[in-house]
């Protein structure tokens, strides 16, 4: 393990501080990033997804694919708490906080806005990250390609009308554009390069995949911290103007994720899932599709509203508190070592 990814989580944080930083100094060059867009998705970030998420799809290994249905309970697993208890449990947290616990520093419409936001958070499972999760807890690259490949085509029939049911209205104008994009920009687009490129080693020798994936692994850890820097980067004015309601806001939002995480581990236990399966099955579900969830609050609320800035402390939250989900499963492995178990692979 090199020092770099040993001493991941120091580096997320230094991208952090240089994200906030250079988004209070150069705010030009961020809002020329934010500008290059489709469809609510940001192409620069995209690109960097795809830099993080190659290297996984080098190592799913197609003639295994078919065994994974051999292997169900972890896939249960997943939709139990993707589908059927996370986004109740999201709606939940933000009515305890927003209605009752943070009455006093928030009005009631601000508070069902940030309520809103929280719930299109937690109708939308993570599609990209999913694979940097599972990469770095050593999960089977197989069985993760197949868990996101059954999330996203439930996300198409279910997110609408759990969103309208738990925001209390009948019509959501489901972005189709940022939907079907992101899949394609995050998940197909690698997955067909992966496969091909894999193919291609493959006829050389075994040897030349195991290096070539070993050569681009600090590169997804690098993409990784980039996007970090930017995302930051590019809500540092907000991060500095409202850290009170961001803080407020980022409460309900941290509960969830670990209680989540919670949930999904006591089931993997239950089940007895073996490490490789069960630390994706469980991070699966405590991490989100942020672009889609801010697209649709934009969409319905505006860009200025609560709903989109709960969405957008969503993403702010996101990868400081999955990278110590990411500690913690590694430490659970079977055999970790004690120096190895403190830090993350």
């Amino acid at each position: 393990m090199s020092v770099f990814e040993r001493y991941l989580t120091i580096w997320v944080g230094l991208g952090i501080a240089a994200g906030v930083a250079l988004g209070l100094i150069t705010p030009a060059l961020f809002e020329s990033i934010a500008a290059f867009e489709f469809a609510h998705v940001n192409l620069v970030v995209a690109v960097l997804i795809w830099v993080m998420v190659y290297p996984m799809m080098l190592q799913i290994d197609w003639n295994a694919i078919k065994d994974v249905g051999r292997k169900p309970r972890g896939l249960a697993l997943t939709l139990v708490v993707n589908w059927l208890i996370k986004p109740f449990t999201m709606a939940a947290l933000g009515v305890l906080f927003f209605h009752h616990l943070f009455a006093p520093w928030v009005s009631p419409e601000s508070a069902n806005q940030y309520i809103a936001g929280m719930i299109l958070l937690g109708v939308a499972p993570c599609t990209a990250m999913v694979f940097v999760w599972s990469q770095l807890v050593k999960g089977d690259a197989n069985y993760t390609l197949v868990q996101v490949s059954i999330n996203d085509i439930i996300m198409i029939f279910a997110f609408a009308p759990i969103s309208a049911l738990l925001l209390g209205v009948t019509d959501i104008a489901v972005p189709w554009q940022t939907l079907l994009l992101s899949t394609v920009l995050y998940v197909v687009l690698p997955l067909l390069a992966g496969m091909f490129t894999r193919k291609a080693l493959l006829q050389r020798s075994t040897n030349a995949l195991q290096q070539f994936v070993g050569a681009l692994k600090p590169w997804s850890m690098v993409g990784l911290i980039a996007t970090v820097l930017i995302l930051f980067g590019l809500q540092a004015r907000t991060i500095v103007e409202q850290p009170f309601i961001i803080g407020l806001i980022a409460v309900p939002l941290m509960l969830q994720t670990y209680g989540i995480f919670a949930v999904a581990w006591f089931g993997a236990r239950l089940l007895r899932l073996p490490h490789d399966v069960a630390g994706p099955a469980c991070l699966i579900g405590t991490s989100n599709f942020f672009e889609l969830a801010v697209a649709v609050a934009i969409s319905l609320f505006g860009l200025n509203s609560g709903a989109a800035l709960a969405t957008v402390v969503g993403v702010l939250v996101e990868v400081p508190v999955m990278l110590s989900l990411v500690w913690i499963v590694n430490r659970a492995q079977p055999g970790a070592s004690s120096s190895a178990a403190t830090a993350l692979p």
